[in-house]
């Protein structure tokens, strides 16, 4: 049996022009290397998961490329490029600073610098989760990432900027990272979902894709661990049972609830989202971010900020027309005080339900207050 390998190791960009979503920092990094303008010292800071080590090494290999594409990317045929792929190359370093953070640890290293490289023009040291490091191994790394020998150049890479000191920070050119945004992470999804020969609805891959929260690591993960629950058919329904996350749909059924006052369809489509193991707040969270999707269609202009598929999206367009901005600001309002004071209620249930009933009522308190006030019709008779 052949040995599988996870897409985030398989699908790993090996060239800058297949990072996902982090374009400004791979621009940035290519056109130093073409102006020859290298700093010794790098810092790539961001959450996990959006490429901070995988550019660090892309960078790394290119530099030392010896015959570079016009669009100063690695040409992977020349020595330096076969070395690095079969991770051979001794011109690049990755040190793990979670596990070798003492002082001696950043002495060894010290000495290794000292020694040019044996071909190449770089030796490039990269330091994962810098941070770890302790304050003594931070200043032992002081004074060689200040005056580093022409040859050197250090890439640091962290999840904590905060937690680096001051003068390490000074001495390096900072990248900070943008988390991926949704479209792009189901892009590239559904890129790895055709390499691979697996059918996959738009719907589930932009699930997975929000549900990665913009690491592209965790949506790989989590698309392979679906993979092995679904074949090589991945449908919405398999992602939401799976992941646990509440279906869309429920949440147009209860706006479609509210708009027809219909107290009788909320409570029975809340018993039937208990029944099927999620709690209230789960509920009226999802519902909250429902009503929040409804605003933003109610606006040209705003409708892009709705990071969903396209025939959701259509559904979500076509409610926000039956709905008033007035309806979805009071029922947004009752929604987020059931979520304060939920975990301080001692009957859970009735306090969800409750401010369902109130949502209920919503469009005829709105109604009653457009009527015209008695006192001021008897004035203008």
């Amino acid at each position: 049996m052949e040995n599988f390998i996870v897409s985030a190791r398989k699908y790993r960009p090996a060239a800058f022009n297949t990072v996902v979503g982090q374009s400004h920092i791979t621009n940035t990094l290519k056109n130093a290397i073409k102006n020859n303008h290298l700093a010794q010292a790098f810092l790539f800071c961001g959450p996990r998961g959006v490429g901070k080590t995988t550019c660090a090494r892309i960078l790394a290999k290119t530099i030392n490329c010896t015959n570079p594409t016009p669009e100063m990317e690695a040409c992977d045929q020349c020595d330096s490029c076969v070395s690095f792929k079969n991770g051979t190359s001794l011109n690049i370093h990755e040190l793990d600073a979670a596990s070798n953070n003492s002082v001696d640890d950043i002495r060894s290293l010290v000495e290794q610098v000292r020694f040019a490289p044996p071909s190449g023009k770089y030796k490039i040291y990269i330091i994962d989760e810098v941070h770890m490091l302790t304050t003594s191994a931070f200043n032992a790394f002081l004074k060689t990432l200040e005056e580093p020998p022409a040859y050197a150049i250090f890439i640091l890479a962290t999840t904590e900027k905060h937690k680096i000191i001051p003068t390490i920070l000074s001495r390096c050119q900072i990248f900070d990272f943008n988390r991926i945004q949704v479209e792009d992470i189901a892009h590239h999804l559904n890129f790895i979902s055709k390499s691979e020969k697996i059918e996959s609805d738009p719907e589930a891959l932009h699930v997975i894709a929000q549900k990665a929260d913009g690491a592209l690591r965790d949506a790989l993960s989590i698309f392979d661990q679906l993979v092995s629950f679904a074949g090589q058919h991945l449908t919405y329904q398999n992602v939401i049972d799976n992941l646990n996350i509440l279906d869309y749909d429920y949440y147009f059924k209860l706006t479609d609830a509210i708009l027809n006052q219909s107290m009788k369809d909320m409570l029975l489509l809340f018993d039937e989202i208990l029944q099927n193991g999620f709690d209230g707040n789960n509920c009226i969270n999802g519902l909250s971010e429902h009503f929040r999707n409804l605003l933003v269609c109610k606006d040209a202009a705003t409708v892009q900020l709705l990071k969903v598929s396209d025939q959701v999206k259509q559904r979500y367009l076509d409610q926000s027309k039956l709905c008033s901005a007035s309806l979805l600001l009071s029922a947004l309002n009752i929604a987020n005080q059931c979520d304060i004071y939920y975990k301080q209620s001692k009957n859970q249930r009735l306090h969800v339900e409750l401010a369902f009933m109130k949502m209920c009522h919503i469009p005829s308190a709105l109604n009653l207050a457009q009527l015209p006030d008695d006192s001021q019709a008897v004035k203008k008779k």
